[in-house]
């Protein structure tokens, strides 16, 4: 009942969330809330340079697009690829690739969280959670789930 008479209130709209669960069997791990327009990162630590890689992920309509990754520096296995979005100087060595605006197929993508060095984590505005900490070495699905 009271689910019901939140969607009465003016400018209520359900969240939709970020929902990651174990690959391999669908336990579910972790929920997050997020808003229409709202965006989320996925960060680690790279595992040769130790240095923090962030990939920027927005709702677009029930959509998951990658929007945006910062990387701080040309290390192995990073880099602009021509014709995906634009890098940008992050003003401290590093730099932003903007406008990637790039639809992950199915809304979900799996990912193995590494080792405790690299500690991959999922931030909201609101929340931080550790990749790693819930699923070490395990695959994890990471989905958007729209608003019902």
């Amino acid at each position: 009942m009271a689910a019901l008479l939140l969607c009465l209130v003016p400018g209520y709209a359900p969240a939709a969330e970020i929902r990651v669960s174990l690959a391999d069997s669908g336990e579910v791990l972790a929920r997050l809330p997020i808003e229409e327009g709202g965006r989320w990162s996925v960060l680690w630590h790279h595992s040769v340079d130790g240095y923090e890689v962030e990939d920027v992920y927005e709702d677009r309509d029930g959509i998951m697009l990658l929007v945006r990754s910062h990387l701080p520096d040309f290390g192995a296995g990073l880099g602009h690829i021509p014709g995906r979005g634009r890098q940008t100087s992050d003003g401290a060595g590093g730099y932003w690739i903007e406008d990637i605006d790039e639809p992950v197929p199915g809304n979900a993508y799996v990912l193995r969280p590494g080792r405790a060095a690299v500690n991959h984590r999922l931030r909201t505005e609101a929340d931080e959670i550790s990749l790693t900490a819930l699923a070490e070495h395990r695959r994890v699905r990471i989905a958007l789930i729209p608003d019902p």
